[in-house]
């Protein structure tokens, strides 16, 4: 039985929303000549997508920045729907339930700063990391213990896994082998 809100808000989630500048990565940009971009990426966050995607889940991302390092990752972490360049993050937040087919109420979303507050309020399950903003943390029913970058995604997505009762099955691999 599932015992608080917490958990009834995960044991609900069918797809998992998020920020990346701050949330997928460590938030630090080091611009290059040229114009690109490098960014950090955790590697236990991208083992948590690829749990996330053997569940059955589906993921996305939403990111004012623009670049070609996110496009990579999102296509190696098999991310379902990617929006960069987002201005208007709540239009694209809409776009993407409306193609995944979901309802506000089975929306995860993790954010870190200010434009993410309003996509946190319309979700289910309304999750900031650790170092977000305090008026981003405050809009949240979950602040990771982990930051942006280091382990916050997957932190999340190990405690809706947990919720919906598909942890242990996921990871039974890894324990046997």
């Amino acid at each position: 039985m599932i015992e608080n809100s917490l958990e009834r808000r995960a044991s609900r989630i069918k797809l998992l929303l998020m920020d990346c500048d701050g949330v997928l990565t460590d938030g630090r940009l080091m611009l290059l000549d040229g114009g690109d971009e490098q960014k950090r990426f955790n590697v236990r966050d991208g083992l948590g997508l690829e749990l996330w995607n053997r569940g059955g889940l589906k993921s996305g991302l939403i990111s004012g920045r623009t670049s070609r390092a996110v496009e990579r990752r999102a296509k190696e972490l098999k991310i379902d729907y990617v929006r960069q360049g987002s201005q208007d993050k709540l239009r694209a937040f809409e776009e993407i339930i409306n193609l995944a087919g979901v309802s506000d109420d089975q929306i995860a979303f993790i954010g870190d700063d200010l434009n993410d507050i309003p996509l946190m309020r319309r979700s289910e399950l309304a999750i900031a990391v650790s170092d977000a903003a305090p008026e981003t943390q405050e809009a949240a029913h979950y602040i990771t213990a982990s930051l942006g970058g280091n382990g916050a995604v997957r932190e999340a997505i190990e405690l809706i896994l947990r919720a919906q009762g598909q942890w242990n099955e996921l990871i039974d691999k890894y324990l046997k082998g």
